[in-house]
């Protein structure tokens, strides 16, 4: 998903299949902590790492593109050909075990989650546009 790229105008469109399929979507410093805690542990063993929260697609859209101020009615396609034939409708991790047993439970909420990875994808797309106009302008003064 690329929403910083329509908001520099370097994409029109973003095609996108299943747009109601539920994730339970997590932060991966929050997942380092906690097999940092599973590692101080004792013995081995088994733990579920999840936020116990699931988002759509859509509510992913709503604040990916929310957050650069654009509505993604008018950006987003589905296109029935990116769409899986067997989907999965609802993924979603319990941790209670890992909240119970190493007191762990996620810090970074989902939005929070998403501006973080539109705001790295802005930057990473500004500098590339900043380079390749640069490169552009030096090409015509030659």
């Amino acid at each position: 998903m690329r929403p910083a790229r329509i908001k520099l105008g370097v994409q029109r469109e973003l095609r996108l299949g299943h747009l109601d399929a539920r994730r339970d979507w997590g932060f991966a410093g929050d997942y380092v902590d906690a097999m940092w805690r599973m590692l101080q542990e004792e013995r081995p063993s088994d733990f579920v790492i999840a936020t116990g929260r699931t988002h759509s697609i859509r509510d992913l859209l709503d604040v990916a593109f929310g957050h650069l101020d654009l509505d993604w009615h008018d950006w987003v396609v589905q296109d029935p050909a990116l769409m899986r034939p067997a989907e999965v409708e609802l993924l979603l991790g319990d941790a209670a075990r890992a909240r119970e047993v190493l007191d762990w439970v996620p810090t970074t909420t989902f939005e929070q989650l998403v501006a973080m990875m539109v705001d790295s994808d802005l930057a990473t797309e500004s500098r590339a546009h900043a380079m390749g106009a640069a490169a552009a302008t030096a090409g015509a003064t030659r």
